[in-house]
């Protein structure tokens, strides 16, 4: 804006006390176009009305006090908890907006609650989260829950008696499935679904990292 005003005083020949003038109006408008575009924003942000729906940018979240920002492996700069880490969802209808806050226009709506997603992102009352197929969307803090579940993703699990390959074998779970995670070795996950209890190989499920041990 400042550089636009400089054009403006050499193309006219305005004098000193003139160009004074004309940087003030352009710093007074410069500080204005903050919160002008966030009211564009917050009218031309959701779907519907006149033309095409308006696609938002997320801003940038702060950086945290160790200096990483919340895509960042580390802790969340507005929780401390680690991230990214594993939650899962507390309702059955959840709203996954293109950023942080409601003037962004939602993408799609979870509709199965307990689903494992993964944060990756921390911005005031929002957090950034990646399901299963790789999707990212934000959603409102409170819509999650620390719970740990896993989603099963091989065509058909089977829940074994002890974490051996040999070990008998209590039920099947077919891809889908969605089980309450236990606990987790290196190689082998303890979960529950519909009162059952076995233990998988950590490949055929989603919502824990290979080599994590759960819990601590």
């Amino acid at each position: 804006m400042t550089g636009l005003c400089l054009t403006i005083w050499r193309a006219r020949g305005l004098s000193a006390a003139a160009a004074r003038v004309v940087l003030g109006l352009c710093l007074g408008m410069a500080m204005g176009v903050a919160g002008a575009a966030e009211r564009m924003a917050q009218a031309g942000g959701q779907s519907g009305g006149l033309g095409a729906p308006q696609t938002l940018s997320a801003p940038t979240p702060p950086a945290s006090p160790g200096g990483s920002r919340s895509g960042a492996i580390g802790v969340g700069p507005v929780t401390n908890l680690p991230m990214p880490r594993y939650v899962s969802l507390r309702s059955d209808e959840i709203n996954v907006r293109r950023g942080p806050g409601l003037e962004y226009r939602m993408d799609w709506v979870f509709r199965r609650a307990g689903l494992p997603v993964r944060v990756i992102g921390e911005y005031r009352d929002w957090r950034q989260i990646v399901d299963s197929d790789n999707a990212s969307g934000w959603v409102y803090h409170s819509l999650l829950t620390g719970r740990r579940t896993v989603l099963v993703t091989a065509e058909r699990a089977r829940l074994l008696r002890a974490p051996e390959t040999e070990a008998a074998l209590r039920a099947e779970a077919e891809g889908g499935v969605v089980a309450d995670l236990r606990q987790c070795g290196r190689d082998w996950c303890e979960i529950e679904a519909s009162d059952v209890i076995g233990w998988v190989p950590k490949e055929v499920l989603w919502g824990v990292d290979r080599g994590e041990i759960w819990p601590r």
